[in-house]
């Protein structure tokens, strides 16, 4: 915690400093990558960097770090800094990488804010970050004990054993490791990190739920292939780098350089009733957790709502249904976009996910996963159902842009 003479600082300067962080940390990231441009290379989300995703997830990480420090009567930031904290563990990061960030973050500081950063506004922020470094560090360094291996050495080559076309746009990989002997264990929810090397020599890595995650045996990935977009602005997105490597080169037999197992999205482990909500490939943490379900034979009240474009866009979703039909306690219902020739059912609607004649039990656990503004709206359904916030978990595909908690 902040000693009680920075926090007074931190609290004064807030205004001011979040007001900025938007500006701060472009600067912050042009001047790292500039010193180390192996780390954009090879480390971080070349797409994130050029959409600008990666800067507004690290300022809103700050910001909201720095406002728990010298709020009252909130919650500890552990929550917070777990999913980032598991999100390092997946990519190898290390103790030392916060040193380089530390010395860039700051010089863009001095940078925006110029003689507003007087040495006791300095010394206070400069405290923010070591108290968010140091609980960080101490959490990656438990992550990867807990996963059998040094700091960093997360990464293990797996063989392709299956690839299966699962729509039009995605692919699902059935992976083990060179010799079929047992994985390492994994926990329903959680995610891996694959990186390959593309064409121009960059080592880019991306993180995909397990949708099937036993000890042993094999995981299974499903990666979407992200085609070239138009943003509002008029400009243009590029296609997703990794995803698309993936679809276009990857086949059985081939090999993957495939992270641990991380990731907080964890099934609750008691017997409340379960409601999982996603839409797209948000599908697959929740996939991952039907076959855990199944393979213990639950019989806890599960329900899940899907959405999607259309059916024949829906991953997984014979899948789906085979798994709820094997769960005594659940049932689905689905919701498309464009229903086709296929008429609407108790089951199977039209539109967008509507919750007004959902049963939600008031002491689900529930789990939301899909494209922000999605999960935005659920969670205000969901909280006008009076579920507590406490009971509802999320995934965010890409940076975390910090749904509150």
């Amino acid at each position: 915690m902040l000693s009680a003479q920075n926090a007074e600082v931190v609290r004064a300067t807030l205004p001011v400093v979040g007001a900025a962080i938007g500006d701060i940390t472009p600067i912050f990231y042009r001047r790292m990558f500039a010193a180390h441009p192996e780390l954009e290379r090879d480390l971080f989300n070349r797409g994130n960097q050029a959409q600008g995703d990666q800067q507004r997830a690290l300022a809103g990480a700050i910001a909201a770090y720095a406002s728990l420090l010298v709020s009252d009567n909130v919650a500890e930031p552990g929550d917070l800094l777990s999913r980032i904290a598991n999100k390092h563990a997946s990519l190898g990061i290390l103790a030392d990488q916060y040193d380089i960030v530390h010395k860039h973050l700051f010089e863009a500081i001095v940078e925006v804010l110029g003689d507003a950063v007087t040495p006791e506004v300095a010394a206070a922020w400069d405290e923010v970050y070591w108290d968010m470094a140091k609980a960080l560090v101490t959490m990656e360094t438990q992550l990867y004990l807990d996963s059998g291996v040094d700091p960093g050495q997360v990464w293990q080559q797996l063989t392709i054993r299956k690839r299966v076309q699962e729509s039009p746009d995605t692919v699902s990989f059935a992976l083990a490791l060179p010799d079929d002997s047992p994985l390492p264990p994994a926990r329903p929810g959680q995610y891996v990190s694959v990186a390959v090397r593309l064409p121009d020599g960059a080592r880019q890595i991306r993180q995909y739920s397990l949708t099937r995650a036993p000890q042993r045996a094999y995981w299974g990935i499903t990666v979407k292939a992200i085609p070239e977009m138009s943003n509002p602005d008029g400009g243009i997105i590029p296609e997703g780098e990794v995803s698309n490597f993936l679809h276009r080169n990857m086949f059985e037999g081939d090999e993957l350089t495939v992270s641990r197992a991380f990731g907080d999205l964890l099934l609750d482990d008691t017997t409340a009733p379960l409601l999982f909500i996603s839409a797209g490939i948000g599908c697959t943490p929740i996939i991952g957790m039907l076959h855990y379900l199944t393979r213990t034979e639950s019989d806890r009240l599960v329900t899940v709502l899907h959405a999607d474009r259309a059916p024949s866009r829906h991953a997984h979703r014979r899948e789906l249904s085979e798994l709820v039909e094997r769960l005594p306690g659940a049932r689905v219902h689905h919701w498309y976009e464009d229903l086709g020739v296929r008429p609407a059912s108790d089951t199977t609607r039209a539109g967008r996910i509507d919750l007004t004649d959902v049963d939600v039990a008031p002491d689900s656990q529930v789990y939301l996963c899909g494209p922000l503004p999605f999960m935005e709206a659920v969670r205000a359904a969901l909280i006008e159902r009076e579920v507590p916030e406490r009971n509802v978990h999320y995934e965010v595909f890409g940076p975390d842009k910090w749904l509150p908690q």
